[in-house]
């Protein structure tokens, strides 16, 4: 199934969901403010990380020349480059770059958001990627697992 047959239940809508999200809860509804420039360049520090560590997991796919689209059949299980720290570094990279908004906004709402994204992408896409892994890899999948994180 083609990412625009998907559109837009795909992570990175999400993401940008969850950024509007932060985005307007700290103009509405900060709960604490805890804006300094020190929360702020700890905030550029997470996102520009996050953004790396996606882009890094994003070459991988590349290179085993398998679909990075959620929902397709993989064709290769990346074990190597970020997916040694966890299962899904593209999905944590997003996370990084949420948590670093909202240290960079400055509201407790806005990170309270930004943490609750791995369980909604967990929920929404990680199990649904475990299991056709677990289908295409079998054995080799649960080795992978059983030695990695997910998150």
């Amino acid at each position: 199934m083609a990412m625009r047959d998907k559109f837009p239940d795909l992570p990175p809508i999400w993401a940008a969901g969850f950024f509007v999200a932060e985005w307007v809860a700290a103009s509405v509804l900060p709960i604490v403010t805890f804006g300094a420039p020190l929360t702020a360049a700890l905030g550029a520090i997470f996102a520009f990380a996050g953004f790396a560590i996606a882009i890094w997991a994003a070459i991988w796919f590349g290179r085993k020349k398998t679909a990075i689209e959620p929902g397709e059949t993989p064709t290769a299980l990346i074990v190597e480059g970020p997916f040694r720290i966890n299962r899904n570094p593209i999905y944590t990279g997003m996370a990084l770059v949420l948590i670093g908004v909202a240290l960079w906004l400055g509201g407790l709402s806005s990170l309270l958001i930004a943490l609750s994204f791995p369980s909604v992408i967990t929920t929404r896409f990680v199990r649904d990627e475990e299991a056709r892994l677990r289908k295409a890899f079998g054995a080799e999948a649960e080795r992978y697992f059983a030695k990695s994180r997910r998150w």
